[in-house]
């Protein structure tokens, strides 16, 4: 459910997630009702060099003159960031779990190709855990969509409006048993990625900041194990392609995970990340030609 008549409203710079985080915790209780109407943008967005071989390092992306596709979701989380901590959002921020990421590169995006992006939310969902949200993203080049992204968050505890669709959070993937990685992630890297994209949402931080909101031990940003997973397909996908994933149990850190592919036809892949010594899924997905 949206509000009707939805209003644009243009940021002039990429909002400080710090200084957002904070006003999401000030003003968590007593939220209600619909998903706001509001659509943030900013326009001729430049992707910053140094940013973006900060980013690819602690990625383990290579560097190059094409923009890694979920690279463009660092451009575009600061304004759902905006949009998810104003107070008009139904939902509180401190405790929002990213449940699944789906995203569409249209085509490969420059690294000097300035961006027009837009975000805004829908589809207000029921869980049997709570509710759940998508935050669209788009991102623009010369008056064409070049990228988009669906992220589906979920609240646990919290009842969607009467008549809400049943959220969907789930990625069916096929037989995905070929070990291809072992990956030994370092209790820092919650910090690490951070630092980089910005996302300092406790539950990654520390162990005693994780455990205000209930995880044993800090847990990896999503994101960053979706990046790790096509920079180790890298040179192996389409140029155009949708890559989807579901992040199932939180991968605590630190840990060892293995990263399972299977091909499927031509340039498809299905994938999963799991805990290298109880086999559990912190990640599956699915990355298919468009």
């Amino acid at each position: 459910m949206v509000t009707p008549d939805p209003t644009s409203r243009e940021l002039e710079s990429s909002p400080n997630l710090g200084l957002l985080y904070a006003k999401a915790a000030a003003t968590a209780w007593g939220r209600g009702g619909d998903l706001p109407g509001t659509r943030l943008t900013r326009t001729g967005v430049a992707v910053d060099p140094a940013h973006f071989a900060d980013y690819a390092r602690v990625c383990r992306l290579p560097l190059g003159d094409v923009l890694p596709v979920t690279y463009p979701h660092m451009l575009t989380f600061p304004l759902q960031m905006a949009l998810m901590s104003d107070r008009a959002f139904p939902l509180a921020l401190p405790g929002l779990v990213h449940a699944r990421n789906r995203i569409e590169a249209l085509r490969p995006v420059r690294t000097d190709e300035e961006l027009d992006l837009e975000v805004w939310a829908e589809n207000f969902a029921q869980h049997r855990s709570g509710a759940a949200v998508d935050l669209r993203a788009t991102a623009s080049a010369g008056g064409e969509v070049v990228w988009r992204s669906t992220s589906t968050y979920l609240a646990r505890g919290v009842k969607a409006p009467d008549g809400a669709p049943e959220a969907d959070i789930e990625v069916p993937v096929g037989d995905v048993e070929r070990v291809v990685a072992t990956w030994r992630i370092p209790d820092d890297a919650g910090r690490r990625y951070a630092k980089v994209s910005g996302d300092v949402n406790p539950i990654h931080l520390s162990g005693l900041t994780a455990k205000a909101f209930g995880f044993k031990r800090a847990i990896a940003h999503g994101m960053w194990v979706k990046a790790r997973v096509l920079g180790a397909l890298g040179g192996r996908l389409p140029d155009a392609l949708t890559v989807d994933v579901a992040f199932r149990k939180p991968l605590l850190l630190p840990s060892t995970v293995t990263l399972s592919t299977a091909s499927v036809g031509a340039n498809g892949w299905d994938v999963a990340v799991r805990n290298a010594s109880g086999g559990t899924e912190h990640l599956v997905g699915t990355i298919r030609p468009v």
